[in-house]
């Protein structure tokens, strides 16, 4: 038996690369070795990670409107005190730690994504409608998602670049090796970390580059609606870098088809409207800006892109689903297989209790829905119904989006549910304010349990590659969702008697007003844009047809096109690196460089956001809102996200092979 003291503190070649027939991955805690990972250190600093950074989320969200993954600072703080205090053999417990405190970021988006609608709407959300509808759609993104953990973390390896696991994977790598593997990363994250802080703390350059810079660019952008954007953060730029050239170029070819096909078209035809087109929109579109056309309409052809890129995944998955449900069958018949031959490292809570524990969610969902939301046993059964069938079929879609461009859509999703639900519940005789409420919380319990999908996936994905017990995972990740969901239904009721969410200095929740937009006109009368929906849809078919990842295609029609170009942006870095000259040992070793150095720039722009986010709480602001308005700062912005992109190239070209 392998001890701790044994364990190798490197990830084995093979860790982001397909595997060849027979070949098997050896994670870096061995299979047959029996490392810490359970202790009350791991457990309560787990939960202090969570009611932290749950609290942090919450505000910056609602605040500020962005939500910050917690995976990576959390690993960052945990390995640094585990050094501090001089822990050995920490890795086991760190993913325990990380595990349980990343709860916080998917329990938050699920939570602000929906819920403050309530609020917006003029109706009333009680602490324990924000908690229960948070908790148990936490619990079901856990349940629903764990028969799939297999199939995306072993099967699939190398097949999903994973960038945000990759990211949390070397940091934590890299605190137990404390060699110049740390060094490197440690030197990245103060870049990428400092070059990030002073964008969003000082605004010495701006966040955002367009071709609006040169006065030709103004002209375009208001005579044709053609404008090009690029994020200069260098989380965003690490992240690409992870992607990779082939996954960038798909999400980015979404994107331009929105930007610089489809906001044109439409536009082009725009001074022949004399009406505005779209609910609750009060400008022509010959008015509108490029990002008003891209909000009000392009955006929602994405969305049916990513429902129907959903469905197709749903039925390419079949097989699986239903390998998980014979599974589940055989278990519940009586034909229990003996686990001892199942290594640690692949041993899942049973099926059995997953299946028991699920049930048991459920009528708590159906109890909560009965007596807290709609008193009516008919619609409650079909509310009941309608969460966990989008939840159980959408549950592959989080996951499947977070393993390629470590972005869940988590919002389109959420959409596209509060119409089905909206639908449906009007069909049933549900409408007007109970109407609303109703789809609101059934739309807070869907998102929450989409989010923790996707984010779950990531944590199962670093243990699969470091060794971890994913049963002690999945098991520990349901306390992680409580300490998150009690700690967001307080900061809510706080901040909304504080600030408030409608009015002059209300709080900004922008994906919230979003819904509140939406689900007014399905429950009061009113459009849908039904055929922008349908056009995404039908785009998602032809795509399947032509081979093209139709999901990466829709991601990059709903997410705005200054956070898609950055990944372009870095997966050319990443291509260029890899394919300079040299040995296949030197080639391996600039890769695996620029990995670290990406990998840095990720966990240190996060790291500091959290910081920037705290001071920005504490009302420390020195943001300079006139520089940053201004020409010179965007001019400033070029200059050093060219030195960013030239350093990030030079740094991972420096690499050495490593001596045998």
């Amino acid at each position: 038996m392998q001890t701790d003291d044994t364990q190798p503190t490197s990830l084995p070649e093979n860790a982001y690369r397909e595997l060849a027939p027979g070949e098997e991955y050896q994670p870096v805690m061995s299979p047959q070795s029996k490392p810490r990972e359970v202790t009350p250190y791991s457990v309560s600093f787990g939960i202090l990670m969570a009611i932290i950074f749950s609290a942090a989320a919450a505000y910056l969200g609602l605040r500020v409107g962005q939500v910050f993954e917690a995976a990576i600072p959390i690993a960052i703080i945990a390995v640094g005190v585990g050094n501090l205090t001089g822990r050995k053999n920490m890795l086991g417990q760190n993913v325990i730690i990380q595990s349980i405190g990343a709860s916080s970021g998917v329990i938050v988006a699920g939570a602000i994504f929906t819920l403050p609608a309530l609020y917006i709407l003029g109706l009333e959300a009680q602490f324990y409608q924000i908690f229960l509808s948070s908790l148990l759609g936490g619990f079901l993104g856990i349940l629903l998602l764990i028969p799939f953990r297999k199939y995306f973390v072993k099967d699939m390896q190398g097949k999903y670049p994973f960038p945000e696991a990759t990211a949390t994977t070397e940091v934590l790598v890299s605190g137990e090796k404390k060699g110049n593997q740390a060094k490197l990363l440690a030197v990245s994250g103060l870049i990428g970390g400092l070059y990030d802080f002073v964008i969003s703390t000082f605004g010495w350059w701006t966040e955002v580059i367009s071709t609006r810079i040169a006065t030709w660019g103004t002209i375009l952008a208001d005579k044709t609606k053609l404008v090009f954007k690029v994020n200069t953060g260098a989380a965003v730029l690490g992240l690409g870098y992870i992607i990779g050239l082939k996954y960038a170029a798909i999400i980015c070819a979404g994107s331009f088809t929105v930007w610089f096909v489809l906001i044109p078209f439409i536009s082009h035809f725009a001074p022949g409207q004399t009406i505005a087109v779209g609910e609750g929109v009060q400008t022509l579109l010959g008015n509108m800006t490029p990002e008003e056309i891209f909000t009000h309409y392009a955006r929602h052809i994405g969305i049916g892109g990513i429902a129907m890129a959903g469905v197709i995944g749903i039925i390419r998955s079949s097989k699986i689903i239903r390998q998980a449900l014979g599974l589940a069958v055989s278990e519940l018949g009586g034909k229990k297989k003996v686990e001892t031959n199942t290594l640690r490292t692949q041993r899942d809570l049973s099926m059995k209790l997953i299946l028991t524990l699920l049930i048991a969610v459920l009528a708590t969902v159906l109890v909560f829905f009965q007596f807290g939301v709609l008193g009516n046993w008919f619609h409650t059964i079909v509310a009941l119904l309608i969460v966990f069938v989008i939840s159980f079929l959408f549950t592959t879609v989080a996951a499947n989006a977070i393993a390629i461009v470590g972005t869940n859509p988590v919002s389109g999703m959420t959409l596209m549910t509060l119409i089905l639900s909206s639908l449906v519940l009007v069909s049933v005789g549900l409408s007007g304010t109970s109407g609303m409420t109703a789809a609101m919380i059934i739309g807070g319990v869907v998102c929450t349990a989409l989010a923790m999908a996707g984010g779950f996936i990531t944590d199962l994905k670093i243990g699969f590659w470091l060794g971890s017990t994913p049963a002690k995972q999945e098991g520990w990740k349901f306390l992680g969702t409580a300490v998150s969901a009690a700690t967001v239904a307080g900061v809510m009721m706080i901040l909304n008697r504080t600030y408030g969410f409608v009015g002059e200095g209300a709080l900004v929740a922008p994906q919230a007003n979003a819904m509140a937009a939406v689900i007014k006109p399905l429950m009061e009368g009113g459009s849908t844009p039904w055929m922008l929906y349908f056009a995404g849809a039908a785009l998602a078919l032809i795509l399947t047809m032509i081979n093209v990842p139709a999901l990466a295609f829709a991601l990059g029609m709903f997410i705005p096109l200054e956070l898609n170009t950055p990944l372009l942006v870095g997966g050319l870095i990443s291509w260029f690196v890899a394919g300079r000259p040299g040995s296949e040992a030197q080639q391996k070793a600039r890769r695996e460089r620029g990995t670290l150095i990406a990998s840095g720039f990720i966990a240190g722009g996060a790291l500091m956001g959290v910081v920037s986010a705290l001071l920005k709480y504490f009302g420390a602001d020195w943001f300079a809102a006139g520089w940053n308005a201004s020409r010179g700062a965007e001019v400033m912005g070029v200059v050093m996200y060219i030195a960013i992109i030239v350093y990030f190239i030079w740094d991972s070209l420096r690499a050495k092979p490593e001596k045998e």
